[in-house]
């Protein structure tokens, strides 16, 4: 994968604010120039308290492969009548405004979703944003994975239907919780 430029992309932070969005995608691989997005979810946060959330699922232009499918439980048919991305992502983009970002390897889903945005508004998603992954590597360096899944499991937060993004955030939301303990 040949490395893209994302000029006006945000930066990292390193404090939390007191507002911010924790954002989840699942899509159809992991190369943002050749695959699509087929869910986002966000949910918005103040003071660790959810005061609002936006999720849809997106029609993609090429089908769901049965690996993808397996992975997330998302079909061809639960997307069928799906808004394609060009309906929703100026939606998700007015969901999280200026609010900082928060993700699990978030640079994943910002890089979806910052292409998308781009090509089908112009717009450039230039949130600020703190990876909740780079955290636990500090906070949990002993643990043999930072999958977010095997961290999870070992604070014993349910991952039941994890690979969904609304279930991913709600994880992830509960891990940064912890780390915020320590």
């Amino acid at each position: 994968m040949a490395k893209v430029k994302r000029i006006g992309k945000g930066c990292a932070v390193k404090c939390l604010p007191d507002k911010y969005v924790v954002v989840d995608i699942e899509t159809t691989g992991l190369d943002p120039q050749s695959n699509e997005i087929i869910e986002i979810s966000a949910l918005k946060y103040e003071q660790n308290v959810l005061i609002d959330s936006y999720h849809t699922l997106v029609h993609p232009n090429e089908s769901i492969s049965a690996f993808i499918t397996g992975l997330t439980g998302i079909t061809n048919e639960m997307v069928k009548n799906a808004p394609d991305i060009s309906e929703c992502i100026h939606d998700f983009y007015s969901f999280v405004k200026n609010e900082v970002i928060v993700g699990y390897n978030i640079n994943f889903d910002l890089n979806f979703l910052y292409d998308n945005l781009k090509v089908c508004t112009n717009e450039i998603l230039s949130n600020n944003y703190l990876d909740v992954l780079l955290l636990t590597r500090r906070v949990y360096p002993s643990l043999s994975s930072h999958r977010q899944t095997a961290v999870a499991e070992y604070l014993g937060i349910n991952i039941q239907g994890a690979h969904r993004a609304e279930k991913d955030c709600m994880i992830c939301q509960a891990i940064l919780e912890d780390i915020q303990k320590k």
